[in-house]
């Protein structure tokens, strides 16, 4: 992609997080092993590209693994989001307000392993676990 081709997302990054904000991408490339199985086997990566496209990103830290990494929590905690499944939403505003309301809970109301405590208070947005009730509570 060029620079014009990232215009858009360039936009929504810095309007999401302000000018100030490191922008990078990771182009991965895939080609096919000889010594793979034919039939069923999927392309080996074979090579990556970084871009820096604003700021001044740490080059260590362009990665695919953190996105890659909440897509799988949310495609494993959402059945929507799973191929082969009759639990799809029919209308768009259905999905989203799923997405929505996974997201509120894994912020604010589920404590992870690792930080001891829900993102939102690591963060310092909240100052103790939601509940249910008060994630319900939400809803107009």
């Amino acid at each position: 992609m060029t620079i014009d081709e990232h215009k858009p997302y360039l936009e929504a990054v810095e309007g999401a997080f302000g000018a100030e904000i490191g922008y990078a991408t990771l182009v991965k490339i895939y080609g096919s092993d000889p010594e793979a199985e034919k039939r069923y086997s999927p392309a080996k990566c074979i090579g990556a590209e970084k871009s820096i496209i604003a700021g001044n990103p740490d080059p260590k830290h362009i990665s695919t693994s953190y996105s890659e990494r909440q897509n799988l929590t949310m495609r494993m905690s959402m059945r929507r989001f799973t191929r082969l499944t009759n639990a799809f939403s029919k209308k768009v505003e259905n999905l989203a307000h799923a997405v929505s309301l996974h997201f509120m809970y894994y912020n604010f109301a589920r404590i992870h392993q690792t930080l001891r405590v829900t993102p939102a208070m690591e963060a310092g947005i909240a100052d103790h676990v939601w509940s249910l009730e008060e994630i319900a509570g939400l809803v107009e």
